[in-house]
């Protein structure tokens, strides 16, 4: 009876220390994270990011900044040295709090717009609501008066969690914001490439984007549609072989734009940001596979474009999604790093 106490208590206290390194993680991915995006956004606006985490828009902007500056600042306190004294305790707890009751706003946000048919997700868990599960386990943490020493030793299992956090932030954007339809209307649609076989024909990952565009063409959302993309297999451009399967599809060849030159994500924005002057548009969709839209998205805001996503409908889960998963955890975080490091140097 004895050993079995004993071990309970030791699997209590492994679970303690686990759940207090998970906290830890959490505040220093959440901490630097915001921090970085705040500081960047004193040089360029376009690149803070916070958006991707928690939304303070119904704040003024220099307060909201403000206090995710000083909300960083705690949290990456907190996970460099857990709080003993009770003035820490309670500012942690405080500041981690605030943030809790805006994740939980945002996450009624989500559910009141898409209880009325603004939003479309495919997968119905916001991220806010990963974020508010994070901060209430950091509260939890922050707010233990009988802190254990040796969590302060727990340096390797934290830094393990907080990669793992590195890898999980774009795994959670891709499933909970690109599964999120947001079709609206607009003056046109943007419609990424993909491969093009050396007979002409669209790749079923095409098919299913210019299908996707097409049908918001077709249902009036959109007025134009501007397809992107580079060379085919043969002597069939991507954006050939998008034009004649969307002229088929009942789309109007004097409604369509190419952007031939669109040989990655970033010469897409690039080059349609030209066309949307030229037309006059204002009001952007943009069609891609769902793994690929939280970067487009992040890449179009820089550049001072807040366009609406549209992910396209599959016929069926591509035996290359897992590749194409993977692949965008590292585009993302380069995406997002490049610009703050050529701005610093």
């Amino acid at each position: 009876m004895r050993m079995r106490l004993q071990y309970f208590r030791f699997d209590k206290d492994r679970r303690e220390l686990l759940s207090l390194s998970a906290a830890r993680a959490l505040a220093l991915f959440l901490g630097t994270f915001s921090f970085i995006n705040i500081v960047a956004s004193f040089r360029l606006p376009g690149l803070d990011a916070n958006l991707w985490w928690i939304d303070l828009r119904a704040l003024p902007e220099l307060p909201a900044k403000f206090f995710l500056l000083l909300s960083s600042l705690v949290l990456i306190s907190f996970a460099v040295r857990p709080p003993q004294s009770n003035w820490r305790r309670i500012t942690t707890v405080l500041f981690t709090g605030l943030l809790a009751a805006a994740g939980a706003c945002n996450s009624i946000k989500f559910y009141s717009l898409m209880a009325h048919g603004t939003i479309r997700p495919a997968f119905p868990l916001p991220i806010s609501l990963f974020i508010l599960a994070g901060l209430i386990l950091i509260c939890r943490a922050a707010s233990r008066p009988d802190f254990h020493p040796a969590q302060a030793r727990a340096t390797v299992r934290t830094t393990g969690l907080f990669l793992l956090c590195l890898l999980a932030f774009p795994f959670a954007q891709m499933l909970c914001f690109g599964k999120t339809d947001y079709r609206r209307p607009a003056d046109v649609a943007v419609v990424l490439g993909a491969r093009a076989y050396a007979d002409g024909r669209p790749s079923d990952a095409l098919a299913d984007r210019v299908r996707t565009a097409c049908q918001l063409y077709r249902d009036g959302l959109v007025k134009k549609l501007i397809f992107s993309g580079g060379p085919g297999d043969g002597s069939v451009h991507e954006t050939e072989s998008m034009t004649r399967m969307a002229v088929q599809l009942g789309v109007k060849p004097q409604d369509i734009l190419t952007d031939r030159a669109g040989l990655n994500t970033q010469a897409t924005v690039n080059n349609t940001e030209r066309l949307f002057s030229q037309i006059n548009a204002r009001h952007i969709l943009v069609v891609s596979h769902f793994y690929h839209l939280p970067r487009i998205k992040m890449a179009y805001r820089r550049d001072g474009w807040d366009v609406y996503t549209v992910p396209a409908r599959e016929t069926y889960l591509l035996r290359e999604t897992p590749y194409m998963m993977a692949r965008e955890v590292a585009a993302i975080w380069v995406y997002y790093l490049k610009p703050l490091v050529s701005h610093a140097v």
